[in-house]
């Protein structure tokens, strides 16, 4: 099983590790900081390098361990390679990603509309909630909201914790624990603090996270449009 090393710091850009297994254009490594898709974020793109030789990691999926897709004959078993992700790639989607979890919170918050489904692109994001209609005045709000917690630049930390404990003290609303696979005992605890000092947001989740909210940059609430019945998809980019 692959150490997943993405989970522990979000920062990190390059690293080594060892292949334990390749096949046709995969392969497997010990330990690795490239983020598999889920969660609606996309993967990681980056290379590994070994003995002057390098390959292009053109996809990364996480099945019973994580998989890195590459360019070419792949490495050995065995190869000591460095990897090196897509440093503005790997930013720009952490950005995004925890952007989604402020929409998520305020729209919870302001108009008791639960999150159904997000997707994270490198140039904009969007986000589907539970609502019947946000009218103009709504996105306004919720957009100048949004941009209120970004000047705060209050922090984003994330911790571990047993998921019968944490069924038993979070706020099952919020965290939406029931959305995972029961398998998962173990829960990745993310917070953002608010500008009151009180914690905001906390969800469980297993994406790149910025350290603080002032790194996402400024949000521009770009649209909305019916995503179903009694379903809204709010858009966002940030520049």
């Amino acid at each position: 099983m692959t150490d997943a090393l993405y989970l522990d710091d979000s920062s990190v850009r390059t690293f080594d590790a060892t292949v334990t297994r390749a096949l046709d254009d995969r392969v497997v490594l010990d330990r690795t900081h490239f983020y598999p898709e889920g969660g609606g974020q996309p993967a990681d793109r980056g290379t590994l390098a070994a003995d002057g030789e390098a390959w292009t990691v053109t996809d990364v999926q996480k099945r019973d361990t994580v998989y890195h897709h590459v360019s070419g004959e792949p490495p050995a078993e065995g190869t000591v390679v460095r990897g090196e992700l897509d440093g503005e790639r790997r930013d720009t989607l952490t950005r995004y990603h925890t952007a989604q979890h402020l929409l998520s919170a305020v729209l919870l918050d302001e108009f008791d509309a639960e999150t159904t489904g997000n997707q994270i692109y490198t140039d904009y994001a969007r986000l589907d909630a539970a609502r019947d209609r946000f009218t103009g005045t709504d996105l306004a709000d919720v957009e100048a909201r949004l941009n209120a917690l970004v000047e705060a630049d209050t922090p984003v930390t994330w911790y571990t914790m047993d998921r019968e404990v944490a069924e038993a003290e979070l706020d099952p609303e919020r965290t939406r624990i029931e959305l995972l696979p029961d398998s998962i005992t173990e829960l990745r605890i993310v917070e953002i603090e608010g500008p009151d000092g009180e914690v905001f947001d906390r969800t469980a989740c297993a994406g790149t996270h910025v350290p603080a909210t002032g790194a996402i940059g400024e949000v521009t609430v770009t649209g909305r449009e019916t995503a179903g019945a009694g379903e809204e998809r709010v858009r966002f980019r940030l520049d």
